[in-house]
């Protein structure tokens, strides 16, 4: 029979996703006990491995780090030469071995009790070396690798790397951790600005606003439209914001041809106008934007009752992008 890679890709992922129904089922109150541990912790986690759980080591603790979690990873080869000296009597030492039995970390054992830092084991052999060391145990047991012959780390990696994935989700939800929070540890790239940008860093002010009185004649209302390039006008009533006209307002009040020229800015301006604080998360300001049932291209920004910037919605798609 011919070999089929389309098949076979599925069934390695059929074979992967029983594995970790099977991980799934065996998880207890020890994910709790685990994370009680870390949230009362006054140091930091420290995550260590060898070989492929090693890698996958380094995902965790980067997840954790990036997520509120005071987190590192040691390689236990290294440990074994100096690097202990990063664990402290306060910390959380999370070690990854599916045998349990990795001389790199058993080797680690004696050092870290006399340290004094806690041990969490996440490993597919309770009965191990290190299961038995160990404060606390998360089992990642499989019963077979997806590996065709059955060496190669394939199930066993994935079942950490979720375990690492639900410890990490269960400590975002008991921190109460924010999108703002996940962007102080992401001030780069896309991802930085469009969790950290606000409409005051954004938008236009000072003699970039558009501004008309509301006794202001419509020549002058599109004078000022034109000049200021925005698409829209503030109509003000001495310091006060009452009302805005848009590039819409002024080709509705086109179809009153008549009167037209006699137009003041009060008669066709939108009393009832959408706003902005100039405090928002710049992608929220785009969010309501285009969750109007009419589109809107620009928003006044405020500070309490006074106007102080206006913002477009395509300088808002070019920070905050989609």
């Amino acid at each position: 029979m011919e070999f089929n890679e389309v098949d076979y890709a599925r069934s390695v992922f059929d074979s992967e996703i029983e594995e970790l129904k099977r991980v799934k089922s065996h998880l207890d109150r020890n994910i709790k006990e685990v994370t009680d541990l870390i949230l009362n912790s006054k140091g930091k986690v420290v995550v260590t491995g060898i070989g492929k759980s090693g890698l996958i080591g380094k995902k965790i603790a980067a997840t954790l780090a990036s997520t509120g979690t005071h987190a590192i990873f040691m390689n236990s080869a290294e440990g074994l030469h100096g690097d202990l000296g990063m664990i402290c009597p306060e910390d959380v030492v999370l070690a990854i071995s599916n045998s349990g039995n990795s001389d790199e970390i058993v080797s680690l054992l004696p050092s870290i009790e006399k340290i004094g830092a806690s041990v969490v084991a996440m490993t597919g052999n309770k009965m191990s070396k290190l299961g038995r060391a160990a404060d606390y145990i998360l089992d990642i047991g499989v019963s077979k690798e997806g590996c065709p012959i059955n060496l190669a780390p394939m199930s066993s990696t994935t079942s950490t790397l979720v375990m690492g994935d639900a410890l990490a989700a269960i400590l975002i939800k008991r921190r109460d951790f924010k999108p703002e929070n996940f962007a102080v540890y992401h001030p780069g790239g896309s991802l930085g600005k469009r969790l950290l940008m606000r409409v005051k860093d954004i938008m236009k002010k000072g003699d970039e606003i558009p501004l008309c009185d509301k006794e202001s004649s419509i020549n002058n209302v599109i004078l000022t439209m034109t000049e200021k390039s925005l698409g829209a006008v503030c109509v003000m009533n001495g310091d006060l914001m009452v009302g805005i006209i848009t590039e819409g307002d002024i080709r509705r009040a086109l179809t009153r041809k008549e009167e037209f020229f006699n137009l003041k800015a009060e008669d066709i301006m939108t009393r009832n106008y959408t706003r902005t604080d100039e405090d928002s998360m710049a992608i929220d300001a785009l969010a309501l934007m285009e969750n109007r049932e009419s589109q809107i291209s620009v928003l006044p920004v405020m500070n309490g009752l006074k106007l102080v910037g206006m913002v477009r919605v395509h300088d808002l798609l070019n920070v905050v992008g989609r």
